[in-house]
């Protein structure tokens, strides 16, 4: 990111989700809060709280009333309009019959029929680095499984990654302390969409974007901004999250040898290890805005102001998770907020698991050890959905 940010001066009353600190080891700071103020409160932003603890967060998430969820990102402009990404952004009664409308293209039954061309995908991207003996776990595998399998759901080129990629930088990252370049970026992928929209309108396919435009919302079809929109949302959000976790999950066992061998020989654990994984490094936080003055935990939250709900932190609460800040493979007792909680639980939470599962498992069975590059750099994201972008790891070393 090129905007250069004054350093955090005090994290109960000056927090930044985008601080160095924060974006390197974020954990000793929710350890640090949770204990001397569970609620930390920030000027930047135009004002937001930070809640970070789990019954907290889930307090919120669950509050409708009290907390709209018209913006769900902190950023430094907040003037402009929010843009409407559907249904993520909608509150009841309209959140409802939005969600309702996309739920059956994520449900189990209709992702496992996508596992053999997850399968294929992976080999595919490991033969192109496994004979090198070393690659970048992140740019050339978990971004590259996410970007081309949500290309193949809009029925698009999968050589749409790398545009789908830098597209997501440009909203989610970057975007954040750059209104201009938010602005352009997502008029540049609505503007996209629609070109598909009208191809689909000259010749049927049958895709996701082809089913949003057959889709009813409140007993009409959708118009195509809002179509546009709704494959925005499903775009960066299906791919940053994901790819963050299965990067994660990646930089977690080329740093701790011993679970990388346990999964070697224990391939059934796996199931466990992912939601686990999504525990320990749920990258997705969102915010809310607060309607009405309200009091959680405690604490006196001001109308106007916003909420950061970083999910994350809720994961690593230890009154929640014993050993909150240790990765147990076979925790049993996980209810963790990885995917949200509420209303907007992620939809795609079917897809992302599967994704993870598969990636991970293709990668350690054919790579049964590898450990990090340590000439190299390890690069976390610069935004709300928090990730490696780089992890450089090498091959047969532990």
């Amino acid at each position: 990111m090129t905007v250069s940010r004054p350093p955090v001066s005090d994290w109960k009353t000056d927090f930044d989700h985008l601080d160095p600190h924060w974006l390197e080891d974020p954990y000793p700071i929710w350890d640090d809060l949770r204990q001397m103020c569970p609620i930390a409160h920030t000027e930047r932003y135009t004002g937001a709280y930070l809640p970070t603890k789990y019954d907290d967060i889930r307090t919120i998430a669950y509050d409708t009333e009290n907390f709209t969820s018209a913006r769900v990102s902190l950023r430094v402009e907040r003037a402009v309009p929010a843009v409407p990404n559907p249904p993520l952004t909608l509150d009841p009664p309209h959140h409802r019959p939005s969600r309702m409308m996309i739920l059956p293209l994520f449900t189990p039954q209709a992702i496992k029929a996508y596992e053999p061309q997850i399968t294929e995908l992976c080999d595919r991207l490991i033969d192109r680095f496994i004979d090198r003996g070393h690659c970048d776990g992140a740019v050339e595998y978990a971004q590259e499984i996410t970007a081309r399998m949500m290309a193949r759901f809009f029925g698009v080129p999968e050589d749409m990654g790398p545009q789908f990629r830098t597209w997501i930088y440009e909203n989610l990252e970057l975007g954040l302390v750059e209104p201009d370049v938010y602005a352009r970026s997502t008029r540049e992928i609505d503007d996209y969409f629609l070109v598909e929209i009208a191809k689909r309108r000259r010749e049927p396919t049958d895709d996701l974007i082809a089913y949003l435009m057959r889709a009813e919302f409140n007993g009409a079809l959708m118009s195509d901004a809002e179509i546009a929109a709704a494959l925005r949302l499903l775009m960066t959000a299906g791919i940053g999250t994901t790819w963050s976790t299965i990067g994660a999950s990646i930089w977690h066992l080329a740093t701790h040898p011993e679970d990388l061998a346990r999964l070697v020989a224990e391939p059934e654990l796996m199931p466990t290890a992912v939601e686990e994984f999504l525990r320990a490094y749920a990258p997705a936080s969102l915010a809310r805005e607060v309607l009405r003055d309200v009091e959680v935990g405690g604490c006196k939250l001001k109308a106007g102001q916003m909420v950061f709900m970083a999910f994350p932190a809720g994961n690593r609460d230890p009154a929640v998770f014993p050993d909150a800040d240790k990765v147990i493979l076979d925790r049993k007792d996980n209810k963790h907020m990885a995917f949200g909680i509420g209303i907007h639980r992620c939809l795609g939470s079917n897809l992302a698991r599967i994704e993870i599962r598969i990636g991970l498992e293709r990668l350690i069975a054919r790579i049964p050890r590898f450990t990090l590059d340590r000439e190299k750099d390890v690069v976390w994201s610069e935004s709300h959905i928090r990730g490696v972008r780089k992890v450089p790891i090498v091959f047969g070393q532990q």
